[in-house]
């Protein structure tokens, strides 16, 4: 990722107020699915919401972003909400900064097809991918935009347990066999 996006970032995220935790949108409704327990991976975590919520519930939470800006409110969320987790400020374009197995792995609005085989190769034997991108589907084609199946496609060793496109959103929500 060049400075120029790094700082870019860092923009956006120090010109908005505090942060909250939050579940991965395309978990909402499946909450059901989390484990109890575990390790969980949180890629491209920008504010911490996501990784925050993950870490109430149990969860031993890794969460990577290139943001500094980014990070420093989510230190401060997980200050806040009382829990522990480990922030890694890192450039995604680089791979990732962290190794599995974890028992659950988010990736929620950050593409990079290049990374699709490592967050599936960081998932624990029934571990649980979470995964939602900017899509061309009913929207207009970019460079930050999934291909119509794309995930689906990426993804096809994993169980599928939920999987939609539409909106200019794809998500995919799937299971590592057992």
């Amino acid at each position: 990722m060049s400075l120029a996006d790094r700082s870019r970032w860092d923009a956006r995220h120090a010109a908005v107020g505090p942060a909250v935790p939050m579940p991965p949108d395309a978990l909402r409704g499946r909450e059901e699915l989390l484990p109890a327990g575990g390790r969980a991976l949180d890629v491209a975590c920008g504010r911490g919401g996501v990784a925050v919520w993950l870490a109430q519930r149990g969860l031993a939470v890794d969460a990577v972003d290139v943001s500094g800006a980014g990070l420093d409110t989510a230190r401060a969320l997980a200050v806040r909400a009382g829990v522990e987790v480990r922030f890694v400020e890192a450039d995604l374009d680089e791979g990732l900064p962290v190794s599995g197995p974890y028992d659950v792995v988010v990736c929620q609005r950050f593409r990079d097809p290049a990374l699709y085989p490592a967050l599936a190769e960081a998932l624990a034997p029934g571990g649980l991918l979470v995964v939602a991108v900017l899509s061309e589907v009913e929207d207009e084609p970019g460079p930050f935009r999934a291909a119509c199946g794309e995930l689906v496609a990426a993804f096809a060793d994993l169980d599928h347990l939920a999987a939609s496109e539409g909106n200019g959103e794809a998500a995919l929500v799937a299971r590592a066999p057992a």
